[in-house]
């Protein structure tokens, strides 16, 4: 089952829990607006190559939509559309004033120069700036975009409707960006986690951890968890996998990352396979890299009692239900991972109020938000009976519905 699926799925079955009147039901699901543009730049050598770019704008009912852009050769409009719906839910599960949005440019960054990278960016965004904006969507950094893509929309857009630092998020911090920002998604992973744990009368202090993907979310993840006490017995990415039943020396593994640009032959832990690290032996299993690599496959074989989904999407269905009834609880991606998206409303916030905060304040704003969100999200579960997922879902899906009504969507 793709993601598009397995989302409209989870939110079929929290209308379905909150009664959902059908006429809206429907019209939750239908995008604001569907961009599709043409995006032809001259290459370093004289020659033309044209892209095509997309933005799907979900939903506006509770502020300023909010998403990433990603630049990837397979870009295609469903994947951007699930995308764009899940920002939706989970703004509203964190509860800051965002609806969902998410874009992108069907392009191999890989291939491009720096210059045609610039060309490209500021091409997609002459295309849709009259279309995004600070009170209207406001983009971010995905996969295969960074902070340097920020500052050239940041730049194009400004030409149009002058000086607009809170016009994305994800920007340097020379040009607004916020501190605590690269951490945040990592940081936030890492409190859902003790949330979690504390419920159970546990702490993350010598629970055993198995991390799927070792990049930024992961990295990050890993170091906050090794400093708290926890044990990382197991952790891969795309070049390796590494094992160590003691507990990994994380900066160790992360210094010889960055001399080696690889996981292998690391000499603080043993040598596995890739896709071994999520049957590890572990209390908590932590992917944070792509969706759907727990599946029904695999699904009997994970040892963890937890699931942390740094990953967008990263169980199927069919995997969530075979673990339902092995007894583990996950944590889903939807609050789990929305460490990030939260950082970045705080620099929207820090740009429009012109102020930037100390990273302690927002470290401390962070952990307050997954707090409160945790929270809420308790509450739902015990009052329809449902497990997290769903009480997520119900809770996003519940609090874009009341706006929509509150502000009278059938005039």
């Amino acid at each position: 089952m793709n993601a598009l699926a397995a989302t409209n799925r989870n939110f079929q079955l929290a209308a379905r829990i909150l009664g959902l009147d059908s006429k809206l039901h429907k019209s939750l699901l239908i995008p604001f607006r569907e961009i599709k543009v043409e995006c032809t730049v001259p290459r370093d050598d004289g020659s033309f190559v044209s892209y095509i770019g997309f933005r799907i704008q979900h939903d506006n009912a509770r502020g300023p939509m909010k998403g990433g852009i990603r630049y990837h050769p397979e870009v295609d409009p469903d994947e951007v559309n699930v995308l764009a719906q899940l920002m939706t839910w989970k703004t509203a599960v964190a509860n800051f004033p965002y609806g969902g949005a998410k874009g992108g440019i069907g392009c191999n960054p890989r291939e491009l120069t720096v210059s045609e990278l610039e060309r490209v960016t500021r091409v997609f965004t002459q295309k849709i700036h009259d279309l995004i904006g600070i009170h209207r969507d406001v983009p971010a950094p995905d996969m295969g975009t960074n902070s340097q893509t920020m500052a050239w929309i940041l730049d194009e857009y400004s030409k149009f409707h002058g000086y607009s630092p809170a016009v994305v998020t994800g920007k340097p911090i020379e040009l607004g960006g916020s501190l605590g920002r690269e951490a945040a998604t990592g940081l936030g992973v890492v409190f859902a986690t003790e949330f979690l744990l504390d419920e159970y009368g546990m702490s993350i202090a010598n629970m055993k951890f198995a991390i799927q993907g070792f990049g930024n979310v992961g990295s990050w993840a890993a170091s906050f968890i090794h400093q708290k006490g926890g044990k990382v017995v197991a952790v891969s990415d795309i070049t390796g996998a590494v094992k160590n039943p003691n507990g990994i020396d994380i900066p160790a593994l992360l210094k010889h990352k960055e001399k080696a640009y690889s996981l292998k032959d690391f000499e603080g832990g043993d040598a596995m396979n890739l896709n071994d690290v999520l049957v590890h032996e572990c209390d908590v299993l932590i992917p944070c890299a792509l969706g759907g690599v727990l599946n029904k496959e695999n699904a009997a074989d994970v040892k963890a009692k937890f699931i942390i989904e740094a990953a967008n999407h990263p169980t199927d269905p069919e995997a969530d239900e075979i673990l339902s009834r092995k007894g583990v609880i996950i944590r889903p991606d939807i609050y789990a991972n929305s460490g990030g998206v939260t950082v970045s409303y705080f620099e929207w916030v820090q740009n429009i109020q012109g102020f930037m905060w100390e990273e302690e304040k927002v470290n401390y704003e962070l952990k307050r938000y997954m707090k409160r969100a945790f929270s809420d999200i308790k509450a739902m579960c015990h009052t329809h009976n449902c497990n997290l997922r769903m009480g997520a879902f119900a809770l996003g899906v519940n609090k874009v519905a009341r706006a929509t009504v509150l502000r009278g969507w059938e005039a």
